[in-house]
């Protein structure tokens, strides 16, 4: 069965865009949303995690948990998702130092 799913980029590769613009809408530049099947979902999400490269990227789909949905993230980010009891919540790493 079908369901909506939400992918956001940052700084990944235009083939990748292209791969995503293919099966989904992008309403803003680096967001993509559609409603495709669970095949094609994880299909996507196998392309743009393995190539990410310096970017960032976050997969957001419908699941049968208490919140509803799961998060999935590839690619180095401040905001990480952790698992606290079956709940996905999100925490931040600490800022890195400043170059001198």
């Amino acid at each position: 069965m079908a369901s909506m799913i939400v992918i956001s980029t940052t700084a990944v590769p235009d083939h990748v865009r292209g791969a995503l613009s293919r099966w989904l809408i992008e309403p803003t530049p680096g967001l993509y949303v559609g409603t495709v099947s669970a095949r094609v979902r994880d299909h996507l999400w196998a392309a743009v995690a393995g190539c990410v490269d310096d970017g960032a990227a976050t997969c957001l789909h419908p699941a049968d948990n208490e919140q509803g949905f799961i998060v999935r993230t590839a690619g180095h980010r401040r905001r990480q998702i952790s698992d606290f009891d079956g709940l996905q919540l999100v925490r931040f790493l600490p800022e890195p130092p400043p170059e001198q």
